[in-house]
């Protein structure tokens, strides 16, 4: 199995608690898309985020109000339980191997890794949590002035190629033109914030995580940036 690298962030928890996200600031998928399948969440909801982590992404629905007035973030997804985590994973693990016509047992890493490309491993170390289940990560997308997402290219949690964030970046048509300038203006709200966007998925941002981390010394080389928020129980 390809160990994801941003695993081996040291992890230095600030203690900040989880938060409501209030309902009258951004859009959201109703209902939740993993509590309509049915997802293991228990007495938790998803829609809590870290303190920091939510002042941030009301900063960056202001920021979006500057270039469109009547858009708004729209929320896919945040806090994840382990469990949740795990039962993504299997799903997507079985959808996989229908969609490729892989054997469940005999081919078993190969489903794992492309489960993998959309959702994180799960674990119940607290060195390696899975981003979500921080409450420092958010899926997320735009909806325009009459509540209807805009284009991005693919929808959320799509396994393939065109999750990659840049996929579009050299479109010459006005559909793929558009999916990009769409991917760029939630992209640079959300990092005018600090948030980080995830390599290979286009309505991923962080900030604080492992990955977040990661990121921040891949693009300061020698950098020590550190994790401040491991699992988070709500």
């Amino acid at each position: 199995m390809n160990i994801k690298p941003y695993r081996q962030i040291p992890i230095q928890e600030c203690g900040e608690s989880l938060v409501a996200i209030p309902k009258d600031t951004f859009a959201f998928f109703e209902p939740h898309p993993y509590l309509a399948l049915g997802a293991p969440y228990g007495n938790a909801s998803p829609w809590f985020l870290r303190k920091d982590i939510l002042t941030r992404l009301q900063r960056a629905q202001r920021n979006l109000q500057q270039f469109r007035p009547s858009w708004k973030i729209k929320l896919f997804d945040a806090y994840r339980p382990n469990e949740v985590q795990a039962f993504m994973v299997e799903r997507e693990f079985h959808l996989q191997a229908k969609a490729t016509g892989l054997d469940p047992v005999k081919d078993q890493d190969k489903l794992y890794e492309k489960a993998y490309r959309v959702f994180a491993i799960p674990s119940e170390d607290p060195l390696t949590p899975p981003p979500h289940s921080t409450g420092a990560a958010i899926d997320c997308t735009l909806a325009d002035e009459t509540g209807q997402e805009v284009d991005m290219g693919s929808p959320i949690d799509e396994n393939s190629d065109r999750s990659n964030p840049d996929y579009y970046a050299t479109a010459a048509d006005a559909v793929g033109k558009q999916a990009e300038a769409n991917r760029m203006l939630l992209n640079e709200v959300m990092v005018a914030e600090g948030f980080h966007r995830h390599e290979s998925e286009w309505w991923h941002f962080s900030y604080g995580d492992q990955i977040w981390a990661w990121t921040e010394r891949q693009k300061n080389p020698g950098g020590e940036a550190v994790a401040i928020y491991g699992r988070a129980r709500l």
